[in-house]
């Protein structure tokens, strides 16, 4: 297996965009989608979730607070915890489009191979977001999950056992320290998830940074400094953006007004959230209201 050949496949089943960056879930096989534009865009703020992701074809740059990452075919990117990014596709055009393969990751699955991976060190500063060229192994991986699109048995079958070796292979790579780190749940890796977890299901509530430190098991200064080290963030303003985005979100679909969107979220003051809304995006909450 190598690049072209997965390209090929992708191609297959990658929804034309018209001239977009459009995804397509795969839902025969879980957790896997795959991207595929035809232009270049601009920079859409979004939350990353746990993935794999493969670039097959073209570039594509993402933003995540100060650090900036521009990546192209046969870059492998593990994005360890729910991280709130900017992204574009840099590098695309409909004879040569923007193609890439996603699949989620599970920590769960990956705890499970704890004692097969117990060995592997991790460096003093593992990123949430790491980049490493993929390897012909990880593609074949890769490539036998996708082919599980086209096989319904297979699914039943394969998935679980593919999946397991993706989620090793993953824990077994260079750039996969920060996975490592998060098979002990005594780490600050797993401490900031924990945390992470709580904040995007609790968002619209008040953030008492102290509170949520001790919830974890950390200090309130060691909360702050890991947090900030995983994210590139802070917890304040990791709130604001998933407050944020949830109501850009909500002004898209037509039902809200900029008043009634910005209490959904949290905001008190509607005037506030139109300041820091405009500051993120660019333009007036009003300006998505009902937009594509």
């Amino acid at each position: 297996m190598d690049l072209a050949d997965l390209r090929a496949r992708v191609e297959q089943v990658a929804v034309h965009s018209r001239g977009a960056y459009g995804g397509t879930r795969l839902s025969a096989v879980p957790g896997l989608s795959v991207y595929r534009s035809d232009v270049r865009t601009d920079f859409e703020a979004s939350v990353y979730s746990p993935v794999v992701c493969l670039i097959l074809q073209g570039r594509k740059e993402t933003t995540i607070g100060g650090r900036h990452f521009e990546v192209g075919p046969g870059s492998c990117i593990i994005v360890s915890h729910d991280l709130p990014v900017e992204a574009r596709v840099l590098e695309a055009r409909p004879s040569a489009p923007f193609l890439s393969i996603v699949v989620g990751l599970d920590l769960e699955e990956m705890r499970s191979l704890e004692e097969e991976v117990e060995d592997a060190a991790a460096p003093p500063d593992p990123e949430a977001y790491a980049v490493g060229e993929a390897d012909p192994i990880l593609l074949g991986v890769l490539g036998r999950y996708l082919d599980l699109a086209q096989d319904e048995e297979g699914v039943r079958v394969l998935a679980p056992l593919v999946r397991r070796e993706l989620h090793y292979r993953l824990l077994r790579a260079r750039h996969g320290a920060m996975l490592r780190m998060l098979l002990r749940r005594d780490s600050y890796a797993s401490h900031i998830a924990r945390a992470i977890h709580r904040l995007r299901s609790e968002y619209r509530a008040p953030v008492a940074v102290p509170v949520l430190a001790r919830a974890v098991g950390m200090s309130p200064s060691a909360f702050h400094k890991h947090f900030k080290a995983v994210t590139a963030t802070t917890p304040l303003q990791y709130v604001k953006d998933l407050r944020l985005m949830e109501a850009r979100r909500l002004l898209r679909s037509g039902e809200h007004s900029v008043s009634t969107a910005a209490f959904d979220v949290g905001y008190e003051s509607p005037t506030q959230f139109s300041r820091e809304f405009s500051r993120k995006f660019g333009v007036p909450p009003s300006a998505y209201r009902g937009g594509p």
